[in-house]
């Protein structure tokens, strides 16, 4: 069997770290995805997704995003239900995320992330995570082009019937 699920979407708030009794971090947020596709005549709808993120993983989100931040999130979807306090029986769909990553998007300013500057990072709970030394106010280099090309440079290649694949 399979339950596997990958989202990316922004993040309606900011997420706020719990400790359980037993000292486990642990934060719960919720995220925005769009919809792919538009009805004629209507806005684009998202959908709002519950997230739980535990230890190490719930630590790096709430140190690295912020409302509004572009996240990656994947991980395993779960269900669950609670009593509420007026006696109504509650059911919650939730992901419960095994690893998060930035999605590249750096927004405007010195906050790009909720108060940080990282971009193409992940983390799971099984990695270490060290924060990479980048200077992104630095343009990135081209790669260097092939410009002096002529047709003698390339080699015919031989039309028999005996291919390769």
């Amino acid at each position: 069997m399979l339950n596997r699920v990958i989202l990316m979407g922004r993040l309606v708030s900011d997420p706020e770290l719990k400790t359980t009794p037993a000292g486990a971090s642990v934060t719960n947020f919720r995220i925005a995805v769009d919809r792919s596709y538009v009805k004629q005549g209507e806005e684009r709808k998202a959908d709002f997704i519950d997230i739980v993120c535990w230890r190490q993983t719930a630590e790096f989100v709430c140190r690295y995003f912020g409302k509004g931040a572009m996240i990656a999130v994947e991980g395993q979807l779960q269900t669950r239900t609670y009593q509420a306090k007026d006696g109504t029986n509650r059911y919650v769909v939730e992901v419960v995320a095994d690893n998060v990553s930035f999605t590249g998007e750096r927004r405007d300013g010195n906050n790009a992330y909720g108060g940080s500057q990282y971009s193409g990072q992940s983390y799971g709970g099984n990695q270490s995570y060290s924060a990479p030394q980048q200077n992104f106010s630095a343009p990135a280099q081209p790669a260097p082009a092939y410009q002096s090309g002529t047709n003698a440079d390339f080699q015919d290649m031989p039309l028999d019937d005996d291919l390769p694949f």
